[in-house]
């Protein structure tokens, strides 16, 4: 077998002869008048009109040799055949045609439509032209790439060689194309907010750093879109939302990555009950209509499939009675000591504990008793207070906020927005407090933030969520990466 570096030295060798042939192998322009599957569709039409037609794709099999020779083309919308016959094309092409293309080329193909013996819908060439000259091979076709970090680092090769994964990033486009037209008819507007921050807020989080060279000064990429978002709302809009890039410096896993795609919304006069409620329309939504489905396997970060129902009435359950059903903590009255010894308990390390603030201990413990056993949908209500600074506070020291949870994992994170700006500074300083005794993910006061809050914010409710999860969830895959067309990964050597 030929190694990659002997293939390509032909390929180039190929390449020359077009180029002395006078064939430009790289050119600016196509003839092509439709797509394959435009071919596909009328067929019929062009056949009985002997039309000849320019089409064009990418070479994925050559079949045949001597006088006549098969071709199979792709072009991103079907696969289509072609025949290569010597008495029909020109004598000259059809030598340069045999020499010189490969698996994997880009080409255009001029003929006429007809039907084989076989029954396969087929153009008969009568010309063909170089589009782009491939210098390496696709991968062996009925193995396609194997190696699932190869896979994510070579996506292009993967999406040429298995249709699936060609078919799963068309199904995400339209998830997000159906969550625009969703909030488009709820007369958001959609919005644009910076990467690059002074400080990051709206998270609780740990933050990728960076530096402005010009400005000479430390800076940071979002965790979440929040902050900017409200203060676009004390502008008097009625609500906006975005999609867009967010980052989080922590451990990766299939349920998790550090760089994902966020959606955020804030309707002003709106509480938390529509947003629920508009939540689980949208989503079902795009599950019934886009996907066309109502009960899904999901999977956990160890593999583990779970069926999941979304044609349900979600059900509100609250976090205290879930965190006391399962691991007998009550929120209300548990300390901070009582807190990191319970935490330990859920395997949370000694020195972790140690500096990390009663609400993320409560929050740990959580997820490790709570969360994992929540199957279909579900909203847990009602986080404890110091735990959500960015949501009104409720009389019984916890916070009106809503997750939603699917098969263990959250999905979602909605608030009464709080708009109290002297509250507000509160519980931001308190948790600058945690931040200096070591808690890395607390989060900081943000005095631009508080200013605007100053000048007065409408009551509203916001929604955040992970539109990857949602994809992966939708496409039933098992890895956030599955969905994402080039997600990190360490270089390969």
């Amino acid at each position: 077998m030929s190694s990659i570096d002997e293939i390509r030295d032909t390929r180039i060798e190929k390449l020359n002869l077009l180029k002395k042939k006078g064939v430009d192998p790289y050119p600016a322009t196509s003839k092509r008048e439709l797509t394959l599957r435009e071919a596909i569709n009328k067929f019929s039409e062009f056949e009985k009109e002997k039309k000849e037609m320019w089409l064009a794709g990418r070479i994925m099999s050559i079949r045949g040799q001597g006088a006549i020779v098969f071709v199979t083309m792709h072009d991103g919308t079907a696969h289509f055949q072609a025949l290569f016959k010597k008495d029909v094309i020109d004598a000259e092409k059809f030598e340069l045609f045999s020499q010189a293309v490969d698996i994997g080329d880009f080409v255009e193909v001029s003929g006429t439509f007809f039907v084989t013996k076989r029954g396969e819908k087929t153009l008969e060439a009568h010309d063909w032209r170089m589009l782009s000259k491939s210098l390496r091979p696709l991968p062996e076709k009925w193995h396609g790439l194997e190696n699932i970090e190869e896979i994510y680092r070579s996506r292009y090769l993967d999406l040429v060689m298995d249709q699936e994964a060609h078919e799963l990033f068309i199904t995400r486009a339209k998830i997000i194309k159906a969550i625009r037209e969703y909030l488009d008819k709820k007369n958001l507007l959609e919005v644009e907010t910076p990467i690059l921050q002074n400080q990051a807020g709206g998270a609780m989080a740990k933050v990728f750093e960076t530096y402005h060279n010009d400005y000479a000064m430390d800076m940071v990429l979002r965790i979440a879109l929040e902050l900017d978002h409200k203060k676009i709302m004390t502008g008097g809009y009625e609500g906006v939302y975005e999609i867009g890039k967010c980052f989080r410096n922590e451990g990766s896993d299939p349920t998790h990555m550090q760089e994902f795609t966020m959606l955020e919304w804030y309707a002003a006069y709106k509480n938390l009950e529509d947003n629920m409620t508009w939540t689980e329309e949208m989503i079902k939504r795009i599950a019934f209509e886009v996907i066309g489905k109502k009960v899904f396997k999901v999977f956990d970060k160890e593999g583990k499939e779970t069926e999941v129902n979304f044609d349900i009435v979600w059900p509100k359950v609250k976090f205290g009675d879930l965190v006391k059903e399962n691991a007998g903590v009550d929120i209300a009255s548990i300390t901070l000591k009582e807190a990191r010894s319970q935490a330990k308990k859920w395997g949370m390390s000694e020195e972790e504990a140690g500096k990390t603030g009663r609400a993320n201990l409560l929050d740990f413990i959580y997820k490790k008793s709570s969360r994992g056993k929540i199957v279909n949908p579900t909203f847990v209500i009602d986080f404890p207070g110091e735990l959500k600074p960015l949501a009104q506070q409720n009389k019984d020291g916890t916070a009106s906020v809503a997750q939603l949870v699917i098969a263990g994992a959250e999905i979602t994170n909605q608030y009464a927005e709080l708009v109290d700006p002297i509250l507000e500074r509160e519980l931001l300083i308190a948790q600058s407090k945690a931040k200096e005794g070591g808690d890395e993910e607390a989060m900081e006061v943000d005095e631009s933030f508080l200013r605007a809050m100053e000048h007065g914010m409408p009551p509203m409710t916001g929604f955040g969520m992970g539109i990857d999860r949602l994809c992966a969830i939708l496409c039933e895959r098992k890895n956030l990466r599955d969905v994402v067309f080039f997600p990190i990964m360490k270089p390969k050597n």
